[in-house]
């Protein structure tokens, strides 16, 4: 494949990492449609009033917990794939530690006290900023040619 001879073996490291991290977000979008469920929140409603429903912050945790992982997740795709053309092997690394750290973030926001989502979940911001160091590293190898 012509795409292939012009990336590093190990890209396929990445491409995995992303593939993982689409699976999380299936699996956090399912919790979400759990939790409109269990507290009664119908569709279209993306947040729960709390003076229509007792359960609204429990509910609303949940979905923001999703919410901020969609936010976050086209940045985080972009220096991906980028940052792992250069450095495949630590922006694979990098991306782990943000998959897990976004489970637990996940994990903790739906507890219904949000700052549970910061035990593991703030941690997640080191892999961020090593894969923009990776993708600066790669956008400066390209200007030098």
């Amino acid at each position: 494949m012509a795409i292939a001879e012009f990336l590093p073996n190990e890209y396929g490291y990445v491409v995995l990492v992303l593939v993982f991290y689409c699976f999380l977000n299936l699996w956090m979008g399912a919790q979400v449609g759990s939790a409109r469920k269990r507290y009664n929140v119908p569709y279209p409603t993306l947040y729960a009033v709390e003076s229509e429903n007792k359960d609204a912050k429990l509910f609303n945790c949940v979905q923001r917990g999703h919410q901020n992982s969609l936010e976050m997740m086209p940045m985080y795709f972009i220096l991906m794939i980028l940052g792992g053309m250069q450095h495949p092997c630590i922006c694979t690394a990098l991306g782990l530690l943000y998959n897990v750290t976004r489970f637990f973030y996940f994990k903790g926001y739906s507890t219904g006290d949000p700052m549970k989502r910061l035990t593991i979940g703030k941690y997640g911001f080191l892999g961020l900023l090593g894969l923009m160091i990776c993708t600066i590293s790669f956008g400066v190898t390209l200007i030098r040619g």
